[in-house]
């Protein structure tokens, strides 16, 4: 156990404060989601409602709809940023000290994971601050706040562990960037987080569905706006919930199984 829940627990707090201090992460982590929440679902919104047989209401609803997603792509990006870290300290040689040292690889994934996970829920929460703006329809109490980050710390976990996967072979930080792009900004799109199950093309459904995202923008739905899911089309709580958790596990798997593998760098 010294093996690994200490090492876990200083390499997550490592991972916290190096964040922290690069501020300028920290604020392109969340005004970028920000921003496109505004820009794009103020845009598209009253696009929407100007076209014939629109709804005068749209705007308000395309934004309420825009924002569980928008949350999620919040951890998306700072899933991202976090696991930069690791081509840093291989770069850096803090990450061979570490492989050296008497401490158990599930204790690296652990810590990474969950100083990643820490750094999502944190701009998660302070995106969510948002909906108490004037003009954002989006209802948010304590118990909902609760329900989204819980839903926000599955998502976290998964991006975060499978971002690890990823880093974890890579040479350079740009093939790294490419590849996450390449991968995540796709995925998040057909999540059911831009437009919703309901009224999509039939293989446009079957991808929705197919894709494991999709199952935590809509537990963070569900958590904020309950009337909002149902009216989506997306799947229910209870298949949202256990699909999440089972993605979060099978990631956190794959991240152990890459870790654990030696090679040539190690």
């Amino acid at each position: 156990m010294t093996r690994t829940l200490l090492p876990a627990a200083s390499l997550a707090r490592r991972e916290v404060v190096r964040f922290l201090r690069q501020r300028n992460r920290v604020v392109s982590a969340l005004l970028q989601p920000a921003l496109f929440w505004a820009l794009f679902g103020a845009g598209f919104s009253r696009a929407f409602a100007a076209a014939p047989g629109g709804d005068a209401a749209a705007p308000q609803d395309f934004l309420r709809f825009l924002f569980p997603g928008t949350v999620v792509l919040v951890v998306l990006f700072t899933a991202i940023f976090a696991t930069f870290s690791v081509l840093e300290d291989r770069a850096a040689g803090f990450l061979q000290s570490v492989l050296a040292a008497p401490v158990s690889r599930t204790g690296i994934v652990l810590g990474k994971v969950a100083g990643g996970t820490a750094i999502a829920l944190v701009h998660g929460a302070l995106f969510l601050l948002l909906a108490l703006a004037p003009g954002v329809d989006v209802p948010l109490s304590l118990p909902t706040a609760l329900a989204a980050l819980g839903a926000l710390a599955l998502v976290g976990v998964a991006l975060g562990s499978l971002g690890l996967a990823v880093a974890w072979p890579m040479e350079s930080v740009q093939g790294f960037h490419a590849v996450m792009m390449l991968f995540l900004l796709p995925m998040w799109l057909l999540s059911g987080a831009f437009f919703s199950f309901e009224g999509s093309a039939p293989w446009l459904g079957a991808v929705m569905h197919a894709n494991p995202l999709s199952y935590g923008v809509a537990l963070v739905r569900h958590a904020l706006d309950p009337d909002g899911a149902a009216r989506s089309g997306g799947p229910g709580p209870a298949a949202s919930l256990a699909v999440a958790a089972g993605f979060a596990a099978v990631t956190f798997l794959a991240a152990l199984f890459v870790v654990g593998r030696r090679g040539r760098r190690d």
